[in-house]
C-alpha cells in the first residue's frame, strides 16, 4: 500500500504478536513489515526494512531490551520505538526513553492507550502510559521532552477508507449518508471517522473541514 507507515513488532509470544499486528493494521491502517522474536534480530529486520515505527517488548531472549533500543536509535535516529511492557516500573520507562524510546506503554493497558500512543509518536510527540505512575499525569514528566524527529505528513497517517470518510464529512453528509456512498454501514463509518479524528487530533466538524481544505480535498 504506497504510503502505509511501515512497522516491525519485536515480541517473542506469538497470540500477543497476533493482537500487535491485528491492532497496527486494522485499527490504525499501518503495515506490519516483519515480525521479530529476538533481540538479536532486530538490527537485521530494520536494515531489510527500514520501518518508521518499532513497536517493543523489553523481555526478550538474546538481548537486553533496552540496549536494542539504545543501539538502534542511534542507528536510526527518525525510527520511532514504541516499548510494549509487561512491567510498570517507572525507571524502566525512564531508561527506555533515555536510551531512545519514544512511548511507554503496558500490556495489561486497553488498546486504545496502545492506539493513541502511537498516533501520538508518529506526529513527533512522546508517551507514557498513565498507568506506569498508578493513574497520575506522569508526574516525573517523563512525556513531555520531545524526541526530535521528522514528523509524518498528516495524509500518511489516513487509511484511504478514512481520507474518503474525511472528505464527505467536510462536505456535510451525515454517516448514514456515507455509508450509503461507501456501500458500508453506519457503525463502520463511524469507526473510521473516530479514527480519522483522532489521528488528526481532530475535536468537530470544523476542525475535519480545515484538515480537507489542508489537504487539498475542497475547492
Amino acid at each position: 500500500m504506497t504510503g502505509c507507515i511501515g512497522v516491525i513488532v519485536v515480541e517473542d509470544h506469538e497470540l500477543l504478536a497476533d493482537g500487535l499486528c491485528h491492532l497496527i493494521e486494522q485499527d490504525l491502517g499501518w503495515c506490519v513489515l516483519a515480525r521479530v522474536v529476538n533481540g538479536l534480530d532486530v538490527y537485521r529486520a530494520c536494515v531489510v526494512h527500514r520501518p518508521a515505527v518499532m513497536v517493543l517488548d523489553l523481555g526478550l531472549p538474546g538481548m537486553d531490551g533496552v540496549d536494542v533500543i539504545r543501539q538502534c536509535a542511534q542507528r536510526w535516529p527518525d525510527l520511532r520505538i514504541v516499548v510494549n511492557s509487561a512491567s510498570d516500573d517507572s525507571e524502566r520507562a525512564r531508561q527506555s526513553l533515555e536510551a531512545g524510546a519514544v512511548a511507554f506503554v503496558l500490556k495489561s493497558s486497553a488498546r486504545e492507550t496502545l492506539i493513541h500512543a502511537a498516533c501520538r509518536v508518529i506526529r513527533g510527540e512522546r508517551f507514557v502510559d498513565p498507568a506506569v505512575f498508578g493513574g497520575a499525569h506522569d508526574p516525573a514528566g517523563l512525556s513531555y521532552a520531545p524526541r526530535p524527529c521528522a514528523v509524518e505528513m498528516p495524509e500518511r497517517l489516513l487509511t484511504l477508507r478514512e481520507r474518503q470518510v474525511l472528505k464527505l464529512v467536510a462536505e456535510g453528509q451525515r454517516n448514514r449518508d456515507i455509508a450509503q456512498l461507501l456501500s458500508i454501514s453506519v457503525k463502520t463509518v463511524e469507526t473510521h471517522r473516530l479514527n480519522m479524528m483522532r489521528k488528526l487530533d481532530a475535536h468537530n466538524v470544523a476542525d475535519i473541514v480545515n484538515w480537507a481544505h489542508r489537504l487539498r480535498m475542497m475547492l
